[in-house]
């Protein structure tokens, strides 16, 4: 590495991906604060379990149907614009999620009804926001830095949830009837209303390209233009995609049942860990803490896996392996009684998965490029995230019949695991680096 290439991708990364990360760190707190918010919530709109696990995952549902056109027309309007206004109406949206009830009397409609168009809304607004930053990191950073930089951006996942989880729990316990509002009404308040700001703040402060970028010298723009132009050039050498071939590439689709099985994880964990950890009787304050747990392994995971498969220049076993530990660990914490024991187990699980996701988004990056890579980021996504309903569904309706989570979080580990051995035998080539 040469003293130019250092400091350009220096100055690139403290430039662009602390910034990120504080938009994705709002965005993943908007997605699952339903989570929290439902320990006192449900039993104000009705909802029983089975009820809230289909509102909580409805979201998925739309932002499946948007995913590709959103993500497809970040390609075509530049990331800086479209990104401002998905995070600007998806702020409006989670602050109206405070106004269930007021919207449910001016309507006339049952609160349930509303709870489930606003999740709805809220999947719609939010859709293009996770693969159209993927994108963008892609235009940004040559292949072998890949995946520690979307490891850094991905532990904004689990890391919402470290200073979240306990936030959000001292939150539901100090401000329930402040000025007239429940505590969870509370919650979507303060955690939607700063994604407002920073969708103002996107616009001034994201460059679309290498080539636009005023706080890069000539001579970095040149370097850093060149390189990714030169990826590009290689990528298409080895096959030329465009995006309908893209969407219908076997390995888009396979990436895609993989990208399902640690959606369903990762969204039926976040959305019923709070509830899971209530189980263990105790307070809103310590159910946040406790919750943060698993989240913090989970942080440490998503930084550490990604530096070492950028160092060992090696990635399908590294995301097969990762997401091998989440299926059986998971698998695991429901054969546990003792409170700690499953804690410990719920842990390796959000370890394991949230290891192996920055990883997984390098895969696609090695075979697509420009319009096709924003559609096949786009399609696995989507698809993937469809396991972002089916997970928080699953475990209501199963929790509803059974009275347990125990069966949900079996059929959710069978599903990991099958993503795993689906990684481990997928044929992949690394993606050709310039010399």
């Amino acid at each position: 590495m040469n003293l130019l290439e250092s400091t350009t991708i220096r100055k690139a990364t403290i430039r662009l991906v602390p910034f990120l990360i504080v938009c994705y760190f709002f965005a993943y707190i908007d997605r699952v604060n339903v989570g929290f918010a439902a320990l006192t919530m449900n039993h104000t709109l009705g909802l029983d379990a089975a009820a809230f696990g289909f509102g909580a995952g409805v979201f998925f549902l739309t932002y499946f149907i948007f995913e590709v056109p959103s993500n497809l027309l970040l390609e075509r309007v530049g990331a800086r614009k479209w990104i401002a206004r998905i995070m600007f109406s998806w702020g409006v949206l989670s602050i109206a999620m405070a106004a269930i009830p007021s919207i449910a009397a001016a309507t006339h409609l049952a609160a349930t009804e509303v709870f489930y168009v606003l999740r709805m809304l809220l999947g719609a607004a939010e859709a293009g926001f996770f693969p159209g930053i993927l994108y963008y990191l892609m235009l940004w950073f040559p292949a072998n830095y890949r995946a520690r930089v979307i490891g850094y951006f991905m532990a904004a996942v689990p890391f919402s949830s470290v200073l979240g989880a306990p936030a959000s729990g001292l939150l539901m316990k100090h401000l329930d009837g402040v000025a007239g509002l429940a505590s969870w009404q509370w919650l979507f308040v303060i955690e939607g209303g700063p994604t407002l700001v920073l969708a103002f703040l996107v616009l001034q402060y994201l460059a679309d390209r290498p080539a636009d970028a005023r706080w890069l010298s000539p001579a970095e723009r040149d370097w850093l233009t060149e390189r990714m132009a030169t990826e590009r050039r290689l990528r298409v050498a080895l096959k030329n995609y465009g995006v309908r071939e893209a969407l219908l590439d076997t390995r888009v689709l396979l990436l895609s049942c993989v990208c399902f099985g640690m959606a369903a994880a990762i969204s039926g964990m976040a959305i019923f860990m709070p509830q899971i950890v209530r189980d263990f009787n105790l307070s809103l304050t310590a159910v946040g803490f406790v919750t943060a747990v698993p989240y913090l392994l989970g942080t440490i995971g998503s930084i550490w896996w990604g530096r070492r498969s950028d160092r060992l220049r090696e990635r399908k076993e590294h995301v097969g392996l990762g997401i091998l530990i989440a299926g059986v660990s998971l698998a695991a914490s429901t054969f546990l009684d003792d409170p700690v024991a499953k804690m410990i187990a719920l842990s390796v699980t959000s370890f394991g998965v949230f290891a192996a996701l920055p990883v997984f988004w390098t895969l696609p990056a090695a075979f697509l490029s420009g319009a096709a890579a924003a559609g096949g980021f786009a399609i696995i996504s989507a698809l993937g995230n469809l396991g972002g309903f089916v997970g928080p569904y699953m475990m209501g309706s199963i929790k509803h019949s059974t009275g347990s989570f125990t069966g949900a979080l079996l059929a959710i580990s069978a599903l990991v695991v099958v993503a795993a051995l689906i990684v481990l035998t997928l044929p992949h080539r690394e993606e050709a680096a310039p010399e």
